[in-house]
């Protein structure tokens, strides 16, 4: 079944002048335009290619990707705004449309902001909304502490940052858990601290800690061949100094160097750390 918003793959069934017709079931024939095709693709080929609506409502096909696809969060900038609602640049020619009843606050061209894609049962159009709580936490959670999550930080708060886990559920990173420069609309890795009674989730930046831990370690070795087999921190250093070199915590700083000297890689001294 054609998905539209979605890759699909589909076969191609004769060629024209202006490109390929390809095979979309009860949506009957798709155009894949002439900029899209290659000369070695011919009737019978399977094409993975982007489903949406051009200008004039016709299902049209490209082999471009989009920035987000149906179902995905992303971080889109404003191209422009009228009394429909604003568009953004998806990466496609058509740009991608937040009705004004989609907006939590009036969107201004140039600025950048967190919207869900979906595509609206009505029109059968793919559209954005800026209100994310609607399309969050629909679910269970099915997620435990030390799980490892993609968290895409949408809010900043006085608590920490608000984030979407895996575009499904709401989570929150403490300030106190951020031990590196973040920005509204980025995606990091996180791992998943404790899932509260009511499905919120509270997450620490970063890699579980086995993996954090280990590529900690190789950072740190790293670090030391640049300055020459010696550097000024050890578990007696300041959380701020351990920070602003390694941007970890010190309890994770310790336990890597402890990883290190357990392998005979460093010696520890008592104002700093030695290569072997």
């Amino acid at each position: 079944m054609l998905q539209i918003g979605k890759i699909n793959e589909l076969v191609v069934t004769h060629r024209v002048d202006f490109g390929l017709y390809l095979d979309g079931g009860e949506e009957g024939e798709i155009l894949l335009p002439l900029r899209y095709t290659t000369r070695d693709m011919k009737p019978g080929d399977k094409i993975s290619v982007f489903i949406y609506r051009d200008s004039e409502d016709r299902l049209i096909a490209t082999t471009e990707e989009p920035y987000a696809k149906v179902g995905e969060f992303a971080f889109l900038r404003v191209k422009a705004t009228n009394d429909i609602g604003a568009f953004l640049d998806w990466g496609l020619p058509k740009d991608l449309l937040v009705p004004y009843r989609e907006q939590k606050v009036r969107m201004q061209p140039g600025r950048s902001y967190t919207v869900y894609v979906y595509l609206d049962d009505e029109t059968q159009r793919i559209v954005a909304s800026a209100k994310l709580n609607k399309f969050l936490d629909n679910k269970i959670p099915d997620i435990k502490p030390g799980d490892e999550v993609k968290a895409r930080i949408y809010q900043e708060t006085e608590l920490g940052y608000k984030v979407i886990v895996n575009d499904l559920f709401s989570g929150l990173i403490y300030h106190n858990q951020v031990f590196c420069d973040v920005n509204i609309g980025e995606l990091h890795y996180a791992t998943v601290n404790t899932v509260r009674p009511d499905g919120k989730i509270d997450l620490i930046l970063g890699k579980s800690t086995r993996n954090r831990i280990t590529d900690l370690a190789d950072d740190i070795l790293d670090y030391l061949d640049e300055c020459n087999g010696y550097i000024p921190l050890s578990d007696s250093s300041s959380p701020e100094k351990i920070k602003e070199t390694f941007q970890c915590s010190k309890k994770d700083f310790k336990k890597a160097i402890g990883l290190l000297f357990k392998a005979k890689q460093i010696i520890i001294e008592q104002d700093g750390i030695r290569a072997v």
